[in-house]
C-alpha cells in the first residue's frame, strides 16, 4: 500500500463515523509506525440479528483490518447475563445460558458479510469471567468509587428518579474493562454510550501494568422511529433483512436521517455525501429520489446489486403503482367465519392476538384496501372470493378457500 493511500485510509479510519477519541494523536502516530495493533469490539449476543447499528462498529473493523491490524471480536457469552444498561432507564433481564447460545449461532454468518472471518480472532468472556475469584473481583471493584458510577449519566437519572439499580449493574463496566487486560487490547471501539465502559478499561488496564488502550467513541444511529436503532425499541433494519423488507425499512424513515445513513451505513465517499448534503437545500430535489439510492445502495452491500434494482422495482410496484407485490404468501383456509384476530395469528401477520389487536385499532390492517378498525369484526372466508390483507406498509397475505 502506497504512503498517500495508507495516509488517506487512517484519516477516513480516525473521522468518518468517529465522534470522540482518547487519545487521538496517539493513536494516529501508532496507526503510522507499522505496529500490528490489537483492536477490540465487544458483542452481547442478547438477540439473533446483526443491525445497520451494530455494523457501523464492524465496518470500523474492516478499515483496520485493510490497514493490517488484528481484529478481535469480543463475545459476551458472560457479561450478556447481566447485560449492559448504558441505555436503559430500567434494569435489564439477564440472559439464560440457552438463549446466549441460540443467539450466537447466527452472529458468524452475519459479520461475514463485513469482516474477513479468516483475519478476526474470536474470543469469548466466559473463559476468564467465569474463572475470576472474590478476591478478583474485590480488585476490580475497588478501582472506582461509588459516587464515580453514580455520576454515570444513566445511573444518576434513575437515582434521581427513584429507581431500582442493581448492585450488579455496577459490575459490568468492571467486567468490560477487564476484558481488555484478557486480550490484551491496543485500542476499543464502540457507540457512544459505551465511552463509560471503554474509559473504564483504560483505569483497569493501568491497575493491572498494562499500557491503557486508545478508545474511539462511534456515532449512533437512529431507528425506523427516531429512536436509537436497538432490538430492545424493535426499530431495527436486520443486515440479513430480505431486499424488500430492507428497501422498504429504509424508505420508511425520516427524510432528516439521509445523509447521516449515507455517512455511517454506506461506503460512498464523504466528499459525495457532502455534496448530497448541499444538494437538499435545492428545493427542486425531491428527498425521496436521495433516499431511494440510499437504500439501494445498502441492500447492495448486503445483497448485491441485482437484488437491490428487483427490491426498488418491487417497492416502487406497491407504493407508487399502487399494485400488489409478486411474492403475496398465500394460506388456504376452510370456508367460513374466522375472528380477525385469530385469522391474522393464523396467516402470520402477527405474532399474538393481543398484538392483532393493538395493529387494528392503531389502523395498521387493511382486508381488500379498506381500513379495518374493529377487532372483534368476523372475516367471512368464500369459496368464489380471495382477501387481501395488509398489516402496516410491506406486509401483505392472500387468503383464500381450500378446494375440496
Amino acid at each position: 500500500m502506497g504512503t498517500n493511500t495508507s495516509q488517506k485510509k487512517i484519516e477516513e479510519l480516525l473521522k468518518r463515523g468517529v465522534e470522540d477519541s482518547v487519545v487521538r494523536e496517539r493513536l494516529k502516530s501508532r496507526l503510522k509506525s507499522g505496529k500490528q495493533l490489537r483492536v477490540k469490539f465487544g458483542i452481547d449476543p442478547t438477540g439473533p440479528t446483526v443491525h445497520l447499528g451494530n455494523a457501523i462498529p464492524l465496518w470500523k473493523l474492516r478499515q483496520f483490518q485493510e490497514l493490517g491490524h488484528q481484529v478481535v471480536l469480543l463475545i459476551g457469552d458472560f457479561t450478556a447475563r447481566i447485560g449492559d444498561t448504558s441505555d436503559k432507564q430500567a434494569i435489564r433481564r439477564p440472559l439464560e445460558e440457552s438463549e446466549i447460545q441460540k443467539n450466537l449461532k447466527t452472529y458468524k454468518e452475519q459479520i461475514a458479510k463485513i469482516l474477513d472471518l479468516e483475519k478476526t480472532e474470536f474470543v469469548y468472556n466466559s473463559d476468564w469471567l467465569k474463572k475470576m475469584s472474590f478476591e478478583d473481583v474485590i480488585k476490580l471493584s475497588s478501582q472506582f468509587t461509588v459516587a464515580q458510577m453514580i455520576e454515570r449519566e444513566n445511573f444518576f437519572d434513575r437515582y434521581q428518579a427513584g429507581k431500582p439499580i442493581g448492585l450488579q449493574e455496577f459490575l459490568y463496566p468492571l467486567m468490560q474493562g477487564y476484558d481488555s487486560v484478557a486480550i490484551k487490547a491496543d485500542v476499543e471501539i464502540g457507540g457512544t454510550d459505551q465511552t463509560f465502559n471503554m474509559l473504564a478499561g483504560r483505569v483497569i488496564q493501568r491497575a493491572y501494568g498494562e499500557e491503557p488502550q486508545d478508545v474511539l467513541m462511534l456515532t449512533l444511529i437512529e431507528g425506523t422511529d427516531g429512536r436509537k436503532m436497538s432490538k430492545s425499541y424493535n426499530n431495527i433494519i436486520g443486515i440479513a433483512d430480505q431486499p424488500n423488507e430492507m428497501f422498504g425499512k429504509i424508505m420508511s424513515m425520516k427524510d432528516e436521517l439521509i445523509i447521516k445513513y449515507f455517512q455511517l451505513c454506506t461506503q460512498i465517499p464523504l466528499k459525495e455525501v457532502k455534496e448530497m448534503e448541499e444538494s437538499l437545500k435545492n428545493e427542486k430535489v425531491n428527498p425521496r429520489d436521495l433516499k431511494a439510492r440510499l437504500a439501494k445502495e445498502i441492500v447492495k452491500i448486503y445483497h448485491s446489486e441485482k437484488a437491490a434494482d428487483k427490491a426498488e422495482q418491487e417497492f416502487n410496484r406497491i407504493f407508487r403503482d399502487k399494485e400488489l407485490p409478486t411474492d403475496i404468501s398465500e394460506s388456504k383456509m376452510d370456508v367460513g367465519e374466522y375472528d380477525i384476530l385469530d385469522l391474522l395469528v393464523k396467516i402470520k401477520l402477527a405474532p399474538s392476538k393481543a398484538e392483532a389487536k393493538r395493529l387494528i385499532e392503531q389502523g395498521g390492517v387493511k382486508l381488500n384496501g379498506q381500513v379495518e378498525k374493529n377487532w372483534r369484526k368476523k372475516v367471512e372466508i368464500g369459496a368464489d372470493s380471495d382477501l387481501i390483507i395488509q398489516v402496516g406498509k410491506r406486509k401483505f397475505a392472500k387468503a383464500l378457500a381450500e378446494k375440496r
